[in-house]
């Protein structure tokens, strides 16, 4: 079983276990030669594909047909796929066709596994998939160096080799593909699943740091506690509202930032601070739905036809992807929301309340402070609301109306990263920035998984007394981040956050 929090040990266990126990593999090829034998029309194995399934393929040109369909496919166009998510991609497919019900030639199989284990990763254009008969065009250009053809990543992933010259290095030879090989290397979920699983995984880890950030504003503009209380949420008893709740007061346990305005006489504060729980809360929900729907396809078989123990080979439909379609496009509104409270929150700490200089800086007019840093967050938060436009409620027919309903999930897988990256910028710009608004408290004290928090952020960006190159400071609050390291130091010291 893969999961997203141990997704890369569990892709690793699950290649592993592929290669000592290759039994339900050969099983399914097994099936697949004896049906060969009775020569009976099967779909994309003697037959053509898409429209030209009714055309029927002579036993000699069955090797031609499965070549010709890699090449025929491999019209992707647009920037590379990462190299991670390339490699994801690999080995998704890897494991997805080592389920045994695809009826892969052992061959190919094991070809594609030498390629995960040395990291050789095929480069692969990210446009061209509608995100229904597999991810078509992305997985043809995977499939090509197996034949000799296309590109590998090289190893630091800025540039690309021939394939051949690879192939020639590692002294293998081009393969010939085997009926229903080529048909069982293109259909699938593997884009869109490896870019869902890649992003989930990191946004799983996000919230946390969501929360935190969060809790530094709070501080640093001297926010109420009380819309944290937990009979508030009792109330109102969504999992994820609870947990943000909950993750707020074991951060700010011990403030004496607290102490010192609990009786100021404020009665609520913006939104983006009161709402807190209720807006990340719902963000946590969101994705965890889209979590399960991904963790489900990870541990899926996509492919078609498909082959069964008791023999039968059946054409359906799983390689159409309107789960995965509707699941990344939800999770884009679920992060992007928390992009879009945490710039209001960013805005809200430049506009000097209750003691904190204006822009977050003593001498300004020389000095525009922490002013434009927001436009950043602003302009990102904006370009998510167009990023967020649903692809999946759209579709297209292809291969002459065979294919008369498509999900477009390819288009949200795409989408899906960028509005990530955008998230992660945006909430960096708050980090940065409500660790400079909180040295405007000393010497009072923030709560001790602030107080933490800050003291990181403080170890890589110093508080600024003039202006400077703020891209730096975006940068290392973004490598912060990825780095996971401040929420485990929290976590470390004071309390395990949910």
């Amino acid at each position: 079983m893969i999961t997203l929090q141990n997704l890369y040990s569990d892709l690793s266990e699950s290649i592993e276990s592929f290669k000592q126990n290759p039994e339900s593999l050969r099983a399914s090829r097994d099936i697949v030669e004896q049906a060969l034998d009775r020569d009976e029309p099967m779909y994309g194995i003697n037959t053509g594909f898409g429209a030209l399934a009714n055309k029927r393929v002579s036993e000699e040109q069955l090797e031609q047909l499965q070549r010709n369909l890699i090449l025929s496919h491999s019209v992707g166009v647009g920037e590379l796929i990462p190299k991670d998510i390339s490699r994801l991609m690999l080995q998704l497919k890897i494991h997805a066709l080592g389920l045994g019900n695809s009826g892969i030639s052992e061959k190919t199989f094991d070809r594609l596994i030498y390629f995960s284990d040395h990291d050789l990763i095929p480069a692969m254009p990210e446009k061209g998939s509608v995100g229904a008969s597999g991810d078509l065009a992305p997985l043809a250009h995977m499939s090509l160096p197996l034949l000799g053809y296309g590109l590998f990543w090289e190893e630091d992933g800025t540039d690309t080799i021939p394939a051949e010259e690879v192939l020639n290095d590692h002294d293998l030879e081009p393969i010939n593909l085997q009926p229903k090989d080529g048909l069982s290397l293109i259909n699938g979920t593997q884009q869109m699943g490896a870019y869902g699983a890649y992003v989930l995984e990191k946004s799983l880890n996000i919230l946390k740091a969501a929360d935190l950030i969060a809790a530094m504003s709070l501080e640093a503009l001297q926010g109420s506690i009380k819309p944290f209380d937990e009979r508030i949420h009792e109330i109102r008893p969504h999992n994820g509202q609870q947990e943000v709740a909950r993750n707020v007061r074991a951060l700010l346990v011990e403030s004496e930032i607290l102490e010192s305005h609990r009786d100021c006489g404020k009665v609520q504060d913006p939104y983006c601070l009161r709402c807190v729980p209720q807006v990340h809360g719902a963000s946590r929900d969101g994705l965890r739905y889209c979590q399960k729907t991904i963790e489900t396809e990870l541990n899926s078989v996509t492919d078609n036809p498909l082959v069964f123990e008791n023999g039968d080979i059946i054409s359906g439909g799983n390689f159409h992807g309107q789960p995965l379609a509707l699941a990344l496009d939800h999770a884009k509104i679920a992060l992007a929301e928390l992009a879009s409270i945490s710039e209001r929150r960013t805005y809200l700490l430049l506009e000097g309340h209750d003691g904190l200089p204006e822009l977050l800086m003593e001498e300004t007019g020389i000095n525009s402070g922490f002013m434009i840093p927001q436009y950043t967050s602003a302009s990102l938060v904006s370009e998510n609301k167009v990023l967020c436009h649903p692809s999946s409620v759209d579709s297209i027919p292809t291969s002459l109306g065979q294919e008369d309903h498509v999900s477009m999930g390819s288009i949200s897988a795409l989408k899906l990263l960028e509005v990530y990256q955008n998230v992660e910028q945006v909430l960096a710009i708050e980090l940065f920035t409500a660790a400079q608004a909180l040295d405007f408290r000393k010497p009072l004290k923030p709560g001790k998984g602030v107080e933490i928090a800050h003291k990181f952020v403080r170890d890589a960006i110093p508080h600024a007394e003039e202006d400077h190159y703020f891209k730096d400071d975006i940068s290392k609050a973004v490598e912060v981040l990825q780095s996971r390291s401040m929420v485990e130091e929290v976590e470390k010291e004071l309390t395990q956050l949910v």
